[in-house]
């Protein structure tokens, strides 16, 4: 924000902010401006430092278990045993192909 007052002020123009109502006209609005930004920079540091602290304390309490998983792998790497392709087990598991490939390819480097 202070960047494009700043560039406003270098072509010549004035920005007005209407409520609360301050202009960089004078010395003293531009003053208040920087210390509304710097203000509103320091409170995003606060909320993103607040919620860090928050989620590492669910994590401790067990709350980020992680995302459900929405295909059987275990179910994919069966049919794939019993020798059924890669688009096959994708409409029999209702997934794509990627993530069918994906699973066989990671069943296979973790074997």
């Amino acid at each position: 924000m202070l960047n494009l007052i700043y560039e406003c002020e270098q072509k010549g123009a004035f920005v007005t902010v209407l409520d609360p109502h301050v202009s960089t006209r004078g010395e003293m609005g531009h003053v208040v401006l920087t210390v509304l930004g710097i203000v509103a920079q320091m409170e995003r540091r606060f909320i993103k430092e607040r919620q860090r602290e928050g989620i590492e304390q669910a994590k401790r309490d067990g709350a980020y278990k992680g995302g459900k998983r929405r295909v059987d792998r275990d179910r994919i790497l069966q049919l794939h045993s019993e020798g059924h392709g890669p688009s096959v087990i994708a409409k029999a598991m209702n997934c794509s192909r990627m993530q069918v490939y994906r699973i066989l390819n990671a069943g296979t480097s973790a074997a």
